[in-house]
């Protein structure tokens, strides 16, 4: 819209105007330079601050209106980085600035730029290198403060000098919140307590030593949280406490508080409504048993129900259900009331934070409460009113859910309690919201929820999925990060692919890489892992072409730097390049400029899920000649064989890869005899002994195509591949395994290998000879074995005694393998089998005529392929002849007829 109406303002005629289709079809011009003032700071108010100065860059009367200081009376900078030239820029609208939130210690130091002296609020996370000068600073530079919050990370570097500074400078202090300190001692309290005399709120998180008696001194104190502190004299502190006059809430949770302390705040103190005892070991251990009962006063600990709790506290007689409580409040809280108004709004702050660490920690046994309560509870703080609750519980929503973090495992049980009480729309609803903070944190959520299957549904019928394609397109980078997470989890589920693609969602995520190319890597590995996950379905892997995602994941691929950019890219051009024949993304991928080089330095990489998705993607990649030939050119066959021969130990996943791509690119003749040179054959008969099914079929692949050439079958042979077959054939669990190892071991012993042997054994006596005889002996009787495993006597005497068709497919239904249609062999192997037929051995004819019948099935993905390349090589008269012969086989002959009738099936559906 932004731009649009820039052009418009532009122009040098009807300017402000701009043409409207209505209902009724009609023109209608509406000139937006008319509209009231007060309607466009409104509309400004809805925008965030890089569209607001778009906007306000049209004319001048916007630009007025843009500066107007209610849109500047808060800044919310947390997804900038602010230096003190960025500062000094916004300096001239930051004269009313009153809120100000941020991150990072450098952004503190330099807030004195913003010349913003009437700042009362500042809010800084992420400020693990603050010193006591920046905080010295920042409190002479803003005397009118009066609440102060940096947390929550520790703040190592900051002392009790540095606080004694900001009591001195900010006597209107209301609200002092900090986190992480070491010691705050007596007298960094006591200025407080002498300067600030309308301090109401103190809260030190997580801090180390803290003086208990000096915070006593407070008298105005209404609100205490030492939630995670450390090293807390608890008799000295409930004494001390329990006499403040105003103390109204105080939450000591996440510490070793003792059950008699407790006890003795709740019974002393005369102003003390609302202690909040969270992950409190020993006041959860002593309320089991011996519950404290105080009138009046809430006690809200891990084991109580806190919401029935907080209900019966405020609605004694009305309430019918608790987990409405604090929505129930928000609409009829008495104003007047300000004391219980206060004591809320706090209780909602602890809450958030609390519940926030306890979820980062995921303390043992915490199940229950999170199933009964905490999920509830959490929502309930989504609705609150106040920014920052909202953001706490969405982060806590987002973490409490994962229960292993490296590897993305979420509670199926936690992640549905929140889909059950509603917090699916909620969220959504948060994510539409106009402050990024809160649509990163939502999104966050989203996100880590939707690894659950039953959540993902449910967030794609909320239309959780165009919402996310819009945040993906966010010009901040964290929203657009979790957008992105959000899409990479959602794009797992089959049926949610189509619709992201229709949402925009392909182009908006290939828009992320190019946006956010470099130093992002966040976002590049949830952009890559989410085309990776759309490109396995075949629409949408077109949609990722179409979309430039093939030049953006090679890019990525050769030239980002971080692990798990580079293991999405790569998986993401292993699933493009993995439709065959359905489309041409696999000859693109190879097209494309440095992608096949890149892939190939990927398999050198240190990380072994970078190896593994790099070797997938050549693997898939060399199915395509062109790409078979530049692979090899490019150094893959040299790096490959590395990589087989070193992964040996790895995982199942890599080993499959390493050996499928040596498979693929071992279909050609000069990269078989250079897989042989380059020594893959050791690597891929320690990769055949694997018991993993996957890994020993796809390594019988591959030895398969190498022994077609005699130096390969030789080398086979030499390094003690006979026996490994042999077992491969005999035991192997996959039908696959048993069948390549039995064709790898028939192209050995067909006699062409002779020659070869004879000349490699002739200067070494008899004994090699011996040898290679016992190994032909061997291989021969297994591949008999084989070929009798399929045998079926009762159909086989039918179907020799019957020339009835019905007869032949019987046992070709009994005997079909079925992913043998998913091979495909050249004419040269036809040939070699056509070959074999007339071989003297009886036991090879055998298996060549069960090979050409697998290969030649109707149905099987390259039959039709087969059939031709045997008409072509006249293999009708050889197999007539195996068919007729007397001295075959019964299987040779049954399988020879069963193939001359795929033959005749083949030719008539091309002449149809």
């Amino acid at each position: 819209m932004s731009r649009r109406v820039r052009r418009r303002c532009a122009a040098a005629a009807d300017k402000g105007k701009r043409t409207v289709a209505s209902v009724s079809a009609t023109p209608v011009v509406v000139d937006w330079t008319s509209l009231p003032d007060d309607t466009v700071v409104q509309l400004f108010s809805y925008l965030n601050y890089r569209d607001r100065a778009s906007l306000s860059s049209t004319c001048r009367t916007w630009r007025a209106l843009g500066s107007s200081p209610c849109l500047w009376a808060s800044l919310d900078l947390r997804s900038y980085r602010v230096c003190t030239s960025t500062a000094m820029a916004l300096s001239t609208r930051c004269g009313h600035l009153q809120s100000l939130r941020l991150r990072g210690a450098d952004s503190v130091f330099a807030i004195s730029s913003l010349r913003a002296r009437g700042l009362q609020e500042i809010s800084a996370d992420g400020c693990r290198g603050l010193t006591d000068a920046t905080l010295a600073v920042l409190a002479a530079r803003h005397e009118c403060l009066q609440s102060i919050q940096i947390g929550p990370e520790q703040l190592d570097r900051v002392s009790s000098d540095a606080l004694r500074n900001v009591a001195v400078c900010c006597e209107q202090l209301r609200r002092v919140r900090l986190s992480g300190l070491r010691e705050i001692d007596g007298e960094a309290i006591s200025a407080f307590a002498r300067h600030c005399p309308d301090l109401e709120e103190v809260t030190f998180l997580d801090c180390g030593n803290i003086d208990e008696g000096a915070l006593g001194k407070i008298s105005s104190l209404r609100f205490l949280s030492i939630a995670g502190s450390r090293n807390v004299k608890w008799a000295t502190a409930s004494l001390s406490w329990s006499k403040l006059p105003k103390l109204l809430g105080l939450d000591v949770s996440r510490t070793d508080i003792s059950h008699i302390a407790v006890s003795r705040l709740l019974s002393q103190s005369k102003s003390l409504k609302l202690l909040c005892a969270l992950n409190c070991p020993s006041v959860e251990e002593q309320e089991m048993h011996n519950p404290i009962f105080s009138k009046g006063k809430l006690l809200l600990t891990i084991f109580t129900d806190i919401l029935k709790k907080v209900a019966s506290f405020l609605f004694p007689h009305s309430l019918t259900d608790s987990k409405l409580v604090f929505d129930q409040w928000r609409c009829n809280v008495k104003r007047k009331d300000r004391c219980l108004a206060d004591m809320m709004t706090w209780m909602e702050w602890i809450l958030s934070q609390s519940l926030l660490k306890i979820a980062e920690t995921n303390p043992h046994a915490m199940d229950e409460f999170w199933l009964k309560q905490g999920a509830s509870l959490l929502l309930s703080l989504v609705r609150s009113v106040q920014e920052d609750v909202q953001e706490k519980a969405a982060t806590a929503l987002a973490t409490f859910v994962v229960i292993d973090d490296e590897n993305a495992n979420v509670d199926p049980a936690r992640s549905e309690a929140v889909m059950k009480d509603g917090g699916i729309p909620l969220l959504l609803h948060l994510a539409r919201c106009c402050r990024e903070s809160a649509q990163s944190e939502a999104a966050k959520a989203i996100a880590n929820l939707s690894v659950n299957a039953k959540v993902a549904k449910a967030v794609a019928e909320e239309g959780g999925i165009a919402i996310l394609t819009n945040l993906a397109k966010s010009t901040n980078r964290l929203v657009a990060e979790e957008a992105a997470g959000g899409l990479w989890n959602l794009s797992v589920g089959e049926e949610h692919k189509a619709a992201i693609a229709m949402a925009g969602g392909v182009k908006a995520l290939v828009d992320l890489i190019f946006r956010w190319c470099e130093g992002n890597d966040g976002v590049l590995e949830r952009a890559a892992g989410a085309l990776a996950n759309l490109a396995a379905d075949d629409k949408c892997s077109l949609e990722v072409a179409r979309s430039g995602g093939v030049h953006a994941l090679v890019m990525l691929a050769r030239s980002c730097k971080a692990e798990g950019v580079l293991e999405q890219a790569a998986r993401a051009l292993a699933n493009l390049a993995a439709h065959g024949d359905n489309n041409g993304n696999n000859a693109a991928v190879g097209q494309e400029a440095g992608a096949l080089e890149a892939l190939v330095q990927l398999t050198c990489s240190q990380n072994e899920g970078v190896r593994q998705e790099a070797a997938g993607a050549l693997w898939n990649l060399s199915f395509d000649d062109r790409n078979r030939e530049a692979i090899a050119a490019a150094g893959g066959v040299e790096a490959l064989v590395a990589l087989a021969r070193d992964c040996t130990n790895a995982s199942e996943g890599l080993q499959e890869r390493a050996a499928g791509a040596l498979w693929g690119l071992s279909v050609s003749e000069a990269n078989s005899i250079a897989i042989g040179r380059e020594g893959g054959v050791g690597p891929l008969l320690a990769l055949a002994c694997s018991e993993v099914e996957d890994v020993h079929e796809t390594a019988a692949g591959a030895l398969w195509n190498l022994a077609f050439y005699s130096g390969n079958a030789l080398h086979i042979v030499e390094e003690g591949g006979v026996p490994v077959l042999v077992n491969l054939c005999s035991s192997s669990g996959s039908k696959m395994a048993r069948f390549m190892s039995a064709l790898a071991l028939g192209y050995m012993f067909d006699g062409r290998m002779d020659e070869v042997a004879i000349m490699g054994t002739s200067g070494e006596g008899s004994s090699k000879g011996a040898c290679f005889e016992g190994a032909r002996k061997m291989a021969l009787k297994h591949i008999e074995a084989f070929v009798g495993t399929f045998s079926h006597p009762n159909l086989f005497s039918l179907a020799a005694a019957s020339s009835a068709p019905a007869a032949l497919s019987h046992v070709a239904e009994a005997v079909f393998i079925q992913e043998a249609g998913h091979l495909r062999c050249s004419g040269a192997e036809i040939g070699r089998f056509v070959s074999m037929l007339r071989n003297p051995s009886s036991i090879l004819r055998a298996c060549a005529a069960f090979a050409l019948f697998q290969f030649t099935i109707p149905g099987g993905r390259h039959a039709a392929h087969h059939a031709a390349l045997l008409q072509k090589a006249g293999a009708a008269r050889v197999l007539r002849g195996a068919a007729a012969s007397a001295t075959a086989p019964i299987e040779a002959k049954i399988f020879a007829k069963i193939v001359l009738r795929n033959l005749e099936h083949h030719q008539s559906e091309s002449s149809a």
